[in-house]
Parts: C-alpha cells; sequence; structure tokens
C-alpha cells in the first residue's frame, strides 16, 4: 500500500484508546494506528518502532496461538512521510474527544501500524461492493474467580463486571448499571445469551458499538451520552433484516429487527470458523467454579419465577468466545493469590535490575514467551520462575478480559452459499461472515499494583453499599460502624 501517495483528506479518525490513535480510509479496507504519548514526553523513533515491534510480536507469537489465524490480525509496521502525517494529525485534531486529548499522535517518528479495517468482512473480499454491518463487543471476564486465595466471598458469588457497575455508577461514569452479565454471554445457552446481548443494546456504555459501512450507528459516544434510541437503529438495520417485505415502522417492527439482530450475533458468536490449538489448552474446567453470577438480572427473573437453577449449554470448543474464556481462565490465582508473586519478581528485579530483560518482562514476546505459558500449574515452589510465570500468565487474562470482538455481516446471495463460507440465517435474509478480536496489547507489568487496588474497592464498595442494602442484618451491621469493610458472621 503506498500511503505517500494518498491525499491526507481520504482519511478519517477511527477512535483511539489510552495508548494510541486509528484513522481508516475511506475507500479501502486497512486503518492506520499511532502511538500517542503525553505533551513533552514525546519517545525517539527507535522506542516508538521497538514499541510497535513489540505489540505486532505480542499478535503474532502469542494471541495467534490462544485464538487462532483467522481471529486475529496483527498487521505490519510501516514508516511514513513525516510531512504526510503533520497534515494527518491536523486534519484529525477537531474530531478526536476532548477526554482523548490529553494525549498527542506521534508525528515525529513516521512509523504507523498497518491493520485491517475490522468494521469491514475480512473474508471474500469480493462482496466488499455490498453494505457492510459491523457489530463490536467487548464481553469482559466471563467466569466467576475460583482461586482459594479469594478473601471476601461475594467474589466467588457475583461477578467483577456486575459489581464494578455500581462503582462506576458512582463515581459518575454511567448514569445506571447495566443488567448486561458476562456469564450470562458466555453461558453457552441461548437464552441467557439473549438476554445478555438484549442487555448491551438497552445500556451500551462503551461494550457495544455498531458500524454500517464502517460509520458508527449505535453505541456510546463518550463517557456520558449513549444512543439509545431503538427506533433510529431499526431503520438503519431493516434493509439488512427485511430488504422486501412490508414491515416497514412501529414498536413492533423494532422489536422484530431488534430480535433478528440477537439472533444473528448469537448464531456468529457460536460458530467456529478457525481450528486452532488453543481449544485445547484447557486451564481449569468452567463446571469447576460458578457457572452464573447472582447479581445477573437473568438470574434474578429466574429466582423470582421460583427456579434457582441455571441451565449452562456450555460453549463450542472451537468459536470464539470459548477461546477468550480459557485466555481469561489463565487468571487462576485472583489478583488476590497474584499480588505477593509479583511483589516477589518486584523485590528480586530490586536486587538485580539488569535481569529484567533476561525475564521476558518487556519483550521480546516471542514463541519462548509464549511456551512459559503453557505451565498451568498452581502448587508454589518459592522461586521467582514461578511467581513470573504466573504474572505473565495474568497478564495474558487481563487481556482477554479487555479484548473486542469484531463481527462483521454482508448479504448473501442464496446461490453464493457454499461449505467454504460461514454463512448465518435469519427469517428473511442470510449473511457471509467474518469474526475477528482486537484490542490485544499485553496489559502492562506495572499496572498490576493499579489492578489489585481497584479490586479491593470494587468488593468492598458493593459489599457496603449494594448487599448491605439487601440485607437488613448487615446494613444494620455496617451503620454501627461505617469503616468497616468486611462482616463475618456464624451461619
Amino acid at each position: 500500500m503506498e500511503v505517500e501517495k494518498m491525499d491526507e483528506n481520504e482519511w478519517k479518525y477511527h477512535g483511539e484508546g489510552n495508548q494510541s490513535l486509528v484513522v481508516s480510509h475511506c475507500q479501502r479496507c486497512v486503518v492506520l494506528r499511532f502511538l500517542k504519548s503525553p505533551p513533552n514526553q514525546n519517545k525517539t523513533p527507535e522506542e516508538i518502532l521497538h514499541h510497535l515491534q513489540n505489540i505486532v510480536d505480542f499478535g503474532k507469537h502469542v494471541m495467534k496461538q490462544f485464538f487462532g489465524e483467522n481471529y486475529v490480525h496483527h498487521g505490519e509496521i510501516i514508516q511514513l512521510p513525516l510531512d504526510f502525517v503533520r497534515q494527518l494529525c491536523l486534519k484529525i485534531q477537531p474530531e478526536r474527544p476532548e477526554s482523548r486529548c490529553d494525549k498527542d499522535m506521534d508525528t515525529l517518528s513516521g512509523y504507523a501500524m498497518c491493520l485491517p479495517n475490522l468494521t469491514r468482512l475480512q473474508t471474500y473480499r469480493f462482496v466488499e461492493h455490498r453494505p457492510i454491518l459491523c457489530i463490536e463487543i467487548k464481553p469482559k471476564c466471563g467466569f466467576i474467580p475460583f482461586s482459594s486465595h479469594v478473601s471476601q466471598e461475594i467474589k466467588h458469588k457475583v461477578c467483577r463486571y456486575c459489581m464494578h457497575q455500581h462503582l462506576k455508577v458512582a463515581n459518575g461514569k454511567w448514569k445506571r448499571p447495566s443488567k448486561y452479565c458476562p456469564l450470562d454471554l458466555f453461558s453457552g445457552n441461548k437464552q441467557r445469551m439473549h438476554f445478555a446481548l438484549k442487555s448491551l443494546l438497552q445500556e451500551a456504555q462503551n461494550n457495544l458499538k455498531i458500524f454500517k459501512n464502517g460509520e458508527l450507528i449505535y453505541g456510546c459516544k463518550d463517557d456520558q451520552d449513549c444512543v439509545s434510541d431503538w427506533n433510529e437503529l431499526a431503520c438503519h438495520l431493516k434493509p439488512f433484516f427485511f430488504p422486501s417485505n412490508g414491515l416497514v415502522s412501529g414498536p413492533h417492527c423494532t422489536r422484530t429487527i431488534v430480535k433478528e439482530l440477537i439472533h444473528v450475533i448469537t448464531m456468529t458468536l457460536l460458530s467456529s470458523t478457525d481450528a486452532c490449538r488453543a481449544g485445547d489448552m484447557k486451564t481449569v474446567p468452567v463446571s469447576q467454579g460458578r457457572s452464573y453470577c447472582e447479581a445477573s438480572a437473568f438470574n434474578k427473573e429466574l429466582v423470582r419465577n421460583g427456579k434457582h437453577k441455571l441451565e449452562s449449554s456450555g460453549l463450542p470448543r472451537g468459536c470464539l468466545l470459548y477461546k477468550t474464556l480459557q485466555a481469561q481462565m489463565l487468571d487462576m490465582l485472583d489478583i488476590e493469590g497474584l499480588y505477593p508473586l509479583y511483589s516477589r519478581v518486584e523485590q528480586y528485579l530490586e536486587e538485580f535490575p539488569e535481569e529484567r530483560s533476561t525475564l521476558q518482562i518487556d519483550g521480546p514476546y516471542n514463541e519462548a514467551f509464549y511456551e512459559k505459558l503453557l505451565d498451568l500449574s498452581t502448587e508454589d515452589d518459592g522461586t521467582v520462575a514461578f511467581a513470573l510465570t504466573k504474572v505473565q500468565q495474568y497478564r495474558i487474562a487481563m487481556t482477554a478480559k479487555d479484548c473486542s470482538i469484531m463481527i462483521a455481516l454482508s448479504p448473501c446471495l442464496q446461490d453464493e452459499c457454499s461449505e467454504q463460507r460461514p454463512v448465518v440465517l435469519t427469517s428473511k435474509s442470510r449473511f457471509t461472515f467474518s469474526v475477528s478480536v482486537l484490542d490485544l496489547d499485553l496489559k502492562p507489568y506495572e499496572s498490576i499494583p493499579h489492578q489489585y487496588k481497584l479490586d479491593g474497592k470494587i468488593v468492598n464498595y458493593y459489599l457496603k453499599n449494594v448487599q448491605a442494602k439487601d440485607d437488613p442484618v448487615m446494613s444494620n451491621l455496617f451503620k454501627e460502624n461505617e469503616d468497616c469493610t468486611l462482616v463475618l458472621h456464624k451461619v
């Protein structure tokens, strides 16, 4: 791709995260990813190149082993003319959200990552001229901690996502808690999955976005303003799901179209479009842990109806949700069990700082790095090697807990369908599709202390302000001692 011959006006602001900014081409199915840094803290071109190479290598040699060849797109590093980069930066700056402008796009090195635009179909490019629908889902952590290191019993009953929702609302991040529970989506039970996806559509937050031909049509615009008009969404989706019938408007039309959308998302999430050895790498059987969350709105509805057991169908081993869950379950010790091991590694590095590169904490992320992750033992032998392995597995797990799944759909004619093309059917339409995973940058080693403190805040807030209100006995105990964070009583 000869980027230098393209006008900067052919590129548009696509989005950004904490460390990078992405622009997409108006015509071609590619995006450019540039690193960001705080003002006056620009890295050297060599440091930028090294950072980008680590990202590429990590996707290529590590995450692709967990998720599979077709699901992971690690991209490649390219060097751009500096004038092109500066002009591009000036063009997109007005489009950036104010909350993201605390960091500057790298305009000095000329290095960027070139990646496929995952809002577009990644297979069978000949249908690119047809409309493309893309659903981006950030599923979050799909299991309840099973570690014996967990000190608060509530963590064995309520998932982190559901607890964290209450703290986010209290801090003004969101206006109301979402009814979405990741355990429902990861259950493999279609009824629970439908409920989870409907909850995401009702309260998208930053966990669901929908694109049409690469343009965002539904999802969270910023931290406070979420697009929630289902009727508007239905107008966008109708040509995809009901291209020729008389279903035009009204609440029945909207409900029907949303139901079709949820069905399609569910079927693609349960599909298997890639063979990968990761499907054979099982950490801990899901059956050993709790398969439902007590705070789930779906679970509460069952209890209200006199049912106390959730059916869990389980995920097909080849589907992306299954592989995502297996990578997440590398967090075998929970942050409470992991943090002392992190401290052990830190103490070792204080004594032998030159060993940091030998331990591969900052890369290189190669085949040797991946092979060390396969040691699933939990018996602590007191060594730094054991502690480091668990720390690195935790970083992989945290990456998988924060990844996004992209489902791209394009209308498919009946005579085009074959065994070689993944196809999903609805009542009136059929789609060829591709499923991809992104946001796979390895979580920083230095973020572990923050995760440890945040975990305590989430649990303590939930115990004090949510569970206590549901339990009159606990509520009175908290009133007697406002500083109390854990109440133990005889059963």
